[in-house]
């Protein structure tokens, strides 16, 4: 009995470790020169988000492109992605702790993907929570596109799931469902895998991996710039 445990605890340990050096990266994209595209990846410590300027989205072009283009005044625009009932409730967290484990445990949550206007692209107060990176207009699209492929387009139209409490921030219906093997961070991490960063796919459950990643990959690009 008791070596039966052992190879269970021996196994669960090696899961978890695979878990946590398991990595991917996205496919090999341009260095970012004197036109690269900022892109920002702000945490409040358990969820993140991307943030970047408008114009470079809207004169992209395509179903994102309108949606931005269509909210209120700002040169820029936060985008995150989660579960459609939980992410857009904005009630004290205390009292949604039951909706918190349906969107953890329940399978097949629907989600969205939001959009929220912001006057600039400027860093916030605290910056141990934010990376910025500097993208190839390659991979820049290459990461729009990913965003862009999570909505749900019937008829090639997005479909509006809800408006935030500000009446700027709106949440669009996403094809892709929420639980906690994919949560929020996975998503982001899948985003910036596209403009072909190396990211930890098992770790996403901490919002300071994603962050960890992305300032590794900023970090090699200014290696390679000072080369």
């Amino acid at each position: 009995m008791g070596g039966a445990i052992r190879i269970l605890i021996a196994g669960l340990v090696g899961v978890i470790l695979g878990l946590i050096s398991w990595s991917e990266t996205g496919p090999q994209q341009p260095l970012a020169g004197a036109d690269a595209v900022p892109v920002r990846i702000d945490s409040n410590g358990f969820h993140t988000d991307l943030v970047m300027e408008r114009a470079p989205l809207i004169a992209r072009g395509g179903p994102l492109a309108d949606l931005v283009a269509d909210l209120g005044p700002g040169e820029a625009v936060r985008i995150g992605w989660g579960d459609a009932r939980f992410y857009v409730d904005q009630s004290p967290v205390t009292s949604r702790l039951p909706d918190g484990v349906r969107a953890l445990f329940a399978p097949d949550n629907p989600s969205v993907v939001m959009l929220s206007p912001l006057s600039r692209l400027q860093p916030g107060r605290n910056s141990d929570r934010q990376v910025e990176l500097r993208l190839s207009p390659d991979a820049f699209e290459a990461l729009v596109a990913r965003i862009e492929a999570s909505l749900d387009l019937p008829g090639g139209r997005p479909r509006l799931s809800a408006t935030g409490p500000d009446g700027r921030t709106r949440f669009y219906a996403s094809t892709e469902t929420f639980w906690i093997g994919r949560m929020c961070n996975r998503w982001t991490a899948e985003v910036l895998e596209a403009a072909g960063l190396t990211v930890h796919p098992g770790r996403t459950i901490v919002a300071g991996a994603v962050l960890a990643d992305a300032r590794a990959a900023a970090t090699l690009d200014t290696a390679r710039t000072d080369d």
